[in-house]
């Protein structure tokens, strides 16, 4: 147990520094090439920040294990609203104040309808991995469109232009990125290893794990992000970073497992964990909904988002373990 809780821990440390790395290249790259900080943040960040949900998806998928992935995207994004955004509310209330971000809210909630009709089933196949990887382009067509029609005015064009790197040298920028790139592929083999060998010794399913454990793990650069920007006043990029992340954990994560090893969920996926998924998604839709021109999440929303989302969480492990 102490050697693949290690394999975990190293794991962890490595995908978190490997994305923060991953996302710097990424970013800095896109901005030498002349695109515009807002379509960069849309797409290239929102993407490279859920690369080591979709590093993990990949290995656990090549290591017919499945169940790990879905596990982590769907556990990752009750993890981004009920952890990270309730907590990030709690030290200080999130405005919601980007046009462009109350667009994407509808296109999150869309995505996760789609993914539960997917999960009807109880089957995903490969024909419903490539839906999801075809939404993802849809996805990304449309956000690239939605940057380039959205005003310069915007508050989350001006989170971004003043986040994403301007002085880093094309050279720079590409190092970055494979560096961050091939830490991410170890960080996910040493973390997926480590999660199927906790998972077989207390004899609980790689779905379990996946939700809890893995999920807490692989958001932790959303929850750095999140905090860091809510201090800086930067409320867009604070909650737009978790929306555009929810929407690629569940196209891309899932997407990608699917297409590689179709799978079978056990039944509580879509009795318990699917449902708790979209009702966080429902509900910080309301939240953040624009009823009398003040869109914010409160104090006491964030502090409800982290209460409820402690209780999941000690159901699911007491129930498990």
């Amino acid at each position: 147990m102490l050697g693949n809780i290690l394999l975990l821990i190293a794991g962890l440390v490595l995908l978190i520094w490997g994305a923060d790395r991953f996302v710097h290249g990424a970013a800095a790259m896109a901005r030498n090439l002349g695109i515009a900080p807002l379509l960069i943040g849309l797409t290239v960040v929102a993407f490279a920040t859920s690369a080591p949900e979709i590093l993990v998806s990949i290995v656990a998928a090549l290591q017919h294990e499945p169940g790990l992935a879905f596990g982590n995207a769907i556990g990752s994004n009750i993890v981004n609203i009920g952890l990270v955004l309730g907590l990030t509310a709690m030290i200080r209330p999130i405005k919601l104040e980007s046009a462009t971000l109350r667009r994407e809210m509808p296109a999150l909630l869309a995505v996760t309808l789609l993914t539960v009709s997917l999960f009807l089933d109880t089957f995903l196949s490969r024909i419903d991995g490539i839906v999801m990887l075809t939404g993802l382009v849809i996805v990304m067509v449309w956000l690239a469109r939605l940057g380039m029609r959205s005003a310069a005015n915007d508050p989350i064009a001006q989170d971004f232009d003043a986040e994403i790197p301007t002085d880093v040298s094309m050279l720079m920028a590409s190092i970055w990125l494979l560096v961050g790139l091939g830490t991410l592929l170890i960080g996910a083999e040493l973390l997926v290893d480590g999660a199927i060998g906790i998972a077989k010794l207390l004899g609980v399913s790689e779905v379990v794990i996946g939700i809890t454990v893995v999920a807490f793990g692989t958001s932790l650069p959303e929850l750095a992000v999140s905090l860091a920007s809510a201090l800086k006043g930067e409320y867009g990029l604070a909650i737009g970073n978790i929306v555009g992340s929810n929407i690629f954990n569940l196209l891309a994560v899932i997407g990608v497992a699917a297409t590689i090893q179709p799978s079978a969920m056990a039944p509580t996926v879509l009795s318990l964990h699917i449902f708790v998924m979209v009702a966080f998604t429902l509900v910080l839709f309301a939240m953040t909904y624009d009823y009398d021109g003040k869109a914010q999440l409160s104090r006491l929303e964030g502090f409800a988002l982290l209460v409820a989302f402690i209780a999941y969480d000690g159901y699911v492990i007491a129930q498990n373990i």
